[in-house]
């Protein structure tokens, strides 16, 4: 028997067809009987979720700014990294965190290795990451549609995760 783990809260870098595809491919290499364990961040309130996506020390706003440090240097581009500021947003009807660099101003960015330019509007955002959170049942649902069977769910209320042990069916 193996025991697949996919800890952390790594599923929660998919959307939801993703995370199914991601599942269901888990499942065909899997074995009946075979496990897997799921770790999965679970919905907060919005403040401990934004909190979280911008932090006070400005940790998470200084790792969605490197993006454009990336691209100025692999794509040769011009990103002025002082004409965007983080922002966090709580989608509740998607159930996820998205975060955004947002243009203070309106310019012209060019990705010379990409051969194109941008123009943005200030106020307008480039969309980097979406995280996306779960309830318990969800993460349940989620699995077992991808053709496994709830074994275990072990929840933590203080700092919301859980942690789920599913059989491959």
């Amino acid at each position: 028997l193996a025991l697949a783990l996919f800890l952390g809260s790594n599923i929660g870098n998919f959307d939801r067809p993703g995370a199914e595809a991601l599942l269901t491919s888990l499942r065909g290499a899997l074995r009946t009987k075979d496990s897997l364990l799921l770790g999965a961040d679970l919905v907060k309130p919005e403040l401990a979720l934004l909190l979280a996506y911008d932090d006070p020390l400005g940790v998470t706003a200084a790792f969605n700014r490197n993006l454009l440090v990336r691209l100025n240097g692999e794509l040769d581009a011009d990103f002025d990294l002082e004409r965007f500021t983080h922002r966090a947003v709580w989608n509740e009807c998607e159930s996820r965190v998205e975060m955004h660099l947002v243009s203070t101003c309106a310019h012209r960015v060019r990705l010379e290795k990409a051969a194109m330019a941008i123009d943005l509007t200030e106020g307008e955002s480039i969309w980097t990451e979406s995280s996306y959170k779960y309830r318990p049942t969800e993460i349940v649902e989620l699995v077992e549609h991808a053709g496994f069977a709830c074994r275990a769910q072990w929840l933590d209320h203080e700092d919301p995760f859980a942690l789920s042990l599913f059989e491959a069916v």
